[in-house]
């Protein structure tokens, strides 16, 4: 069986250790887990929303992938450890959806992995 989020209250406020915006939670009941202006993240889960990684490296974006069920998703490569990481855009989001201009750009450079 596959838990979608195993720890409660991990959807907080976060400041962006790339860019330093802040970043708020999202409303869809899903858990924030990279910046919505830069799209960096911190490597804090070994599954979405667990916060069970004691690597805390940072999460660069390296590309996009587009899934006919998911829509956008970012992927990222740990500066620290080199794991990549996908992760679903949050285009939805009422409050602070992701910059769709940076995914965009993000998707015309070629990926390196």
């Amino acid at each position: 069986m596959t838990r979608r989020f195993t720890v409660t209250g991990t959807n907080n406020a976060f400041t962006c250790a790339h860019c330093g915006r802040q970043v708020r939670p999202l409303q869809n009941g899903s858990v924030r887990n990279h910046c919505p202006h830069c799209l960096h993240s911190l490597h804090v889960d070994i599954d979405p929303g667990d916060r069970a990684s004691d690597c805390h490296g940072l999460l660069e974006p390296i590309g996009v992938e587009q899934s006919g069920k998911k829509g956008w998703i970012i992927v990222h490569r740990c500066a620290k450890c080199g794991a990549i990481k996908r992760n679903k855009a949050a285009l939805d989001d009422p409050l602070q959806p992701d910059d769709f201009d940076v995914i965009v750009a993000l998707s015309a450079k070629p990926r390196a992995i």
